[in-house]
């Protein structure tokens, strides 16, 4: 049987990443990805397996939340967050808004005299292949910019622990201002691909209190595939993304 081509991204514009996260350790002896903050789209992690924890700095509070096989844990936009692997950590991202967070809405944590030149930040943050074979010098890219996003994190981190916000403050108006010239291209496609889905359901409701079902008309099976047969380094560890609308 042909399952029919989905016409839309994921129900409600999410989008799924199968993220196997770095084994790396880093200065402080801990395992994990690079620290970085989403400026307009809510996360979770589902953890599939193993075990770790992510660490979140807001503009109140530093938390440790240690996560296990079933976790399910959401952060909303302006969570500074850092995932660890302690031990063999898979997770499912879920990530709100589809397609924000690959057109910039991270902002990894960076110091602040990067975070407030675009250009620097720009080059700190890119994978540049460089010398030797492919995989070797992504992983010295990743692993690069992971070391990168953790010196402006630590700083972050223990100031949080002292009582002092202000650091936070300071790093969330630096992330706006990088991220500002980019919000009309974010606004494009929220109301290209994201607000249309919103829309959907609401004509989808008021058909039904209306005695109507025209949509189940519209009923269809789709298959999605993975973007790519392998994983991709990405900025917590290796990921595996899905297309969607992918015809099976």
């Amino acid at each position: 049987m042909t399952a029919s081509r989905q016409k839309a991204p994921f129900p409600g514009a999410v989008a799924l990443t199968k993220l196997g996260v770095y084994d790396w350790e880093a200065s402080d002896g801990v395992c994990g990805g690079s620290p970085h903050m989403h400026t307009a789209s809510t996360e979770a992690y589902l953890v599939l397996a193993g075990t770790g924890r992510v660490e979140t700095v807001t503009s109140s509070r530093y938390e440790s939340h240690d996560l296990a096989p079933n976790d399910l844990l959401w952060f909303s936009p302006g969570t500074i967050h850092r995932i660890v692997n302690t031990g063999d950590l898979d997770v499912l991202a879920i990530m709100q808004n589809g397609g924000l967070p690959e057109a910039g809405d991270a902002v990894l944590t960076f110091e602040a005299d990067i975070i407030a030149d675009p250009e620097r930040y720009a080059r700190t943050a890119a994978l540049d292949g460089g010398p030797g074979p492919a995989s070797e010098a992504l992983a010295h890219a990743a692993r690069t910019r992971r070391d990168a996003a953790l010196a402006g994190y630590q700083r972050l981190k223990d100031a949080a622990l002292a009582g002092d916000f202000d650091a936070v403050d300071q790093f969330q108006r630096d992330a706006v201002r990088l991220v500002r010239s980019r919000v009309p291209e974010w606004q494009d496609l929220w109301n290209k691909r994201i607000a249309p889905e919103a829309a959907r359901t609401e004509q989808w409701l008021a058909d039904l209190a209306e005695g109507r079902f025209s949509h189940f008309k519209e009923a269809a099976v789709s298959r999605t595939a993975p973007a790519s047969p392998q994983q991709i380094f990405g900025m917590c560890g290796m990921l595996q993304k899905w297309d969607s609308g992918t015809q099976a």
